[in-house]
């Protein structure tokens, strides 16, 4: 009975020896890093920023607070008013993550949501400011220089936070009603001047070609007249010819006609039977 109480002993003991190791240890994923809190220290959240790998703590007297530290993308629609005071909606994507050396400073002063601390209200601030410069029409074709402007106020302004911007792309634009219907006629007048340019093109091209065509047939009938008068009767002579040729062909390929031997000039009528 003796042998089992201190068998039991025995695994109780390294059963409590097991836990204070796993309880002394702690993991810090690819990716991440650990600001740790000590209970007796000033101030409480030490300055040195665990890196990846295992460490050691003190149960109770030291906490490991996990941070990631990768570039992560985040989306924040913002609705807010144009210069010429329009409605737009606009979603912008941004990827950030936070400066690994000010992490202690994160932790004390945002925490470890800190994106959802800072960043809706701030591109909110920003987006509302630089798209009140912009008419509704400029925000549609200068979008390049819009993404430029709020890559670098946002920027800016992350940074007071120790927030580092990598990159902002707008993905959605989308405007009111209004100003949708008003881009719709738009585009309605804008086809219905092209059409009207291509009439009145057309109209021009076919009098061209119209003023072109008299000036030839004028010009065939002074030909065909100076012919005339060069050639006299021989032009005419030439003329009857063909119109005998012509005549002598629609007769020959007639059924009902049959011409009599040389020197008889008489035409006989026959009638299909």
């Amino acid at each position: 009975m003796r042998g089992l109480n201190g068998i039991a002993r025995t695994f109780l003991a390294g059963g409590v020896v097991l836990g204070g190791v796993q309880a002394s240890i702690y993991d810090v994923d690819t990716g991440h890093r650990v600001v740790m809190y000590n209970r007796f220290a000033t101030p409480a959240i030490e300055e040195r920023v665990r890196p990846e790998g295992t460490g050691f703590l003190i149960p109770w007297v030291n906490q490991p607070f996990h941070y990631d530290i990768r570039i992560t993308p985040r989306e924040y629609p913002t609705q807010t008013g144009t210069k010429d005071l329009q409605t737009v909606k606009i979603t912008l994507r941004v990827l950030v993550q936070p400066d690994e050396a000010a992490l202690p400073k994160i932790h004390r002063e945002l925490g470890q949501k800190w994106h959802d601390a800072v960043l809706p209200s701030v591109c909110n601030e920003v987006l509302k400011g630089i798209v009140a410069e912009y008419n509704a029409e400029q925000l549609l074709v200068q979008r390049d220089t819009l993404s430029e402007q709020i890559h670098s106020s946002l920027k800016t302004r992350c940074a007071e936070f120790d927030i580092l911007l990598r990159d902002v792309s707008i993905t959605h634009l989308t405007f009111g009603t209004e100003f949708a219907k008003a881009i719709e006629a738009k585009q309605v007048a804008s086809q219905e001047a092209e059409r009207a340019k291509f009439v009145v093109e057309k109209s021009e091209y076919e009098k061209q070609a119209t003023v072109i065509r008299a000036g030839g047939e004028a010009e065939s009938a002074e030909i065909l007249s100076k012919a005339f008068k060069e050639s006299g009767k021989g032009l005419i002579e030439i003329r009857r010819i063909e119109a005998a040729k012509d005549i002598s062909e629609t007769l020959a390929r007639s059924r009902n006609i049959t011409y009599l031997p040389s020197g008889q000039s008489v035409l006989m009528n026959l009638s299909a039977k």
